[in-house]
């Protein structure tokens, strides 16, 4: 294993790497003298910028989740037909690093080429170095609304390519309206929400609207989460507290959303149908359900205008004819639908606990001392879900879920323009795998980063996006391949009337 600083030598060269270090200079009036202006010089070439050390960075490698990350990554590391050859992992302790990574590679001994570097969000130079050492930073350091900005920041600057696992709305809009120019100029593809949140909801939804075949058209699909353990569901307290912060926040997030442009909408058949009970049973799939304000439905709309913009999907660099075909075919089969997500449960006992949680954060989390108890004694106000030392090995591997889609439109689009128009057809598909916040998400995660490494020059040269409109292709075959799973449940045509 090697150890290096953000500073480090390059261990080939031994000559030190070079940083975008900021300098400042005092202008000539503070000296009190005027200064010559120097003499006009022919422009010369920017010399190339160096090949990264690394393929990968994984920042925050030691925390609740990079650990898991890091687990993950070493099973694509050095492998047959697998783009990742170098990995480093990044965070401010080399003691937690150092044993981060014999956790993640026991029973077998930590690699040797695995190199730890020591970094701080907190520490913009480091940031830079770390940037223009790899092609692709991982960052798992959250809550993101308090650590992301700066590692964003510098990948725009850079030109490093970004991913991470955020569910946070208010800071991958804020990101995307501060940084997104500035990433399309120098190169850095940045896209949050590659975890749990939101990559099934993503490809989960693309897939339910893509079984809706012509001249059928679908209205709206709603997605049912399921969480499921033969022991007790526990999360990370670093989820926990991005929802407090994120409740806290909403008006911030009113105010963003109103200082930008409105972007024209995506038109969907059929007119849209009103809210339901608040408290719902949903027949088909047995489960009772409580609407889950997430970050998965701001995240599909987001995709969807992209979308709408960008009818054949985000060309690429220099994107072979193959992926071209690939790539309008997937996304002239995917079609608008309104979206919403909800928590589900078979019991109505588990509705109530997870209303209790919700009303617990609403009312505390307006004031100061409400959301210091609500960060304090998380497992207390979230009935033992959340806790500060997260789940056990084997609360993460006894943990599954299962996300059902379900949705209802018109088995002919003509039917949609009719006056009082309602659903008659509905289709029911299913995303499952295994625990969402320790396996799915770096299971997600890191086949993103593999796309990336595998096929840039099929993706977009820069920009912030959601990782649908990114990976949307090349994605699902991925995830099914590495044990999360997509099937259709039931066609089905309905009566007269659809649910609400």
């Amino acid at each position: 294993m090697k150890q290096s600083t953000a500073k480090a030598l390059d261990p080939k060269v031994k000559k030190p790497l070079q940083s975008n270090f900021l300098s400042f200079s005092l202008p000539s009036s503070f000296s009190g003298k005027t200064r010559k202006k120097p003499p006009k010089t022919m422009r010369t070439a920017q010399p190339p910028k160096p090949r990264p050390l690394y393929d990968i960075i994984i920042l925050g490698a030691s925390g609740f989740t990079g650990k898991y990350v890091v687990k993950e990554a070493l099973k694509f590391l050095n492998t047959p037909s697998s783009p990742l050859k170098t990995l480093a992992l990044a965070g401010r302790s080399r003691e937690k690093l150092v044993k981060t990574l014999q956790w993640a590679a026991h029973p077998s001994s930590p690699p040797n080429d695995v190199s730890v570097i020591i970094a701080d969000t907190t520490d913009l130079p480091s940031l830079s170095s770390l940037c223009n050492q790899t092609k692709l930073l991982l960052n798992c350091v959250g809550p993101y609304r308090i650590h992301g900005e700066p590692v964003v920041a510098a990948c725009a600057s850079s030109g490093c390519d970004y991913l991470d696992i955020t569910g946070e709305p208010e800071f991958m809009e804020e990101m995307e309206a501060k940084y997104h120019e500035k990433a399309m100029e120098t190169g850095s593809l940045i896209v949050s929400a590659c975890g749990f949140d939101s990559i099934p909801a993503e490809m989960g939804v693309m897939f339910n609207t893509r079984q809706w075949v012509a001249p059928a058209v679908p209205n709206h699909v709603t997605a049912y989460v399921s969480l499921e353990s033969d022991k007790r569901i526990v999360g990370n307290f670093a989820t926990y507290e991005s929802a407090v912060l994120g409740v806290a926040n909403m008006d911030k997030l009113q105010q963003l959303r109103h200082s930008r442009p409105k972007k024209p909408r995506p038109v969907i058949p059929g007119p849209r149908l009103p809210k339901g009970p608040t408290i719902e049973y949903q027949e088909k799939i047995g489960l009772r359900a409580l609407k889950l304000p997430s970050a998965d439905a701001v995240v599909v709309r987001r995709t969807l205008v992209t979308l709408m913009e960008n009818p054949h999907g985000l060309p690429g660099i220099n994107e072979s004819p193959e992926h071209i075909g690939k790539r309008e075919a997937y996304w002239s089969s995917v079609k608008p639908a309104h979206f919403g997500v909800k928590i589900a449960s078979k019991s109505l006992l588990g509705i109530y606990r997870i209303l209790g949680v919700g009303v617990f954060i609403g009312l505390l989390c307006r004031f100061s001392f409400g959301r210091w108890l609500l960060l304090k004694f998380p497992s207390f106000f979230s009935f033992g879900w959340f806790r500060k030392t997260g789940p056990s090995e084997d609360e993460v591997r006894s943990a599954s879920f299962k996300m059902w889609f379900v949705g209802y439109g018109f088995s002919d689009s003509n039917l949609a323009s009719e006056r009082n128009s309602k659903p008659d057809m509905e289709i029911i598909t299913r995303v499952m795998g295994p625990e969402i916040g320790y396996v799915t998400t770096p299971i997600s995660l890191v086949q993103c980063a593999l796309i990336v490494l595998s096929q840039r020059e099929n993706l977009p040269k820069g920009g912030v996006y959601t990782p649908g409109i990114v990976f949307g292709p090349d994605l699902q075959e991925r995830l099914q391949e590495n044990g999360i799973s997509f099937d259709v449940v039931s066609k089905t045509a309905l009566p007269s009337h659809a649910p609400a």
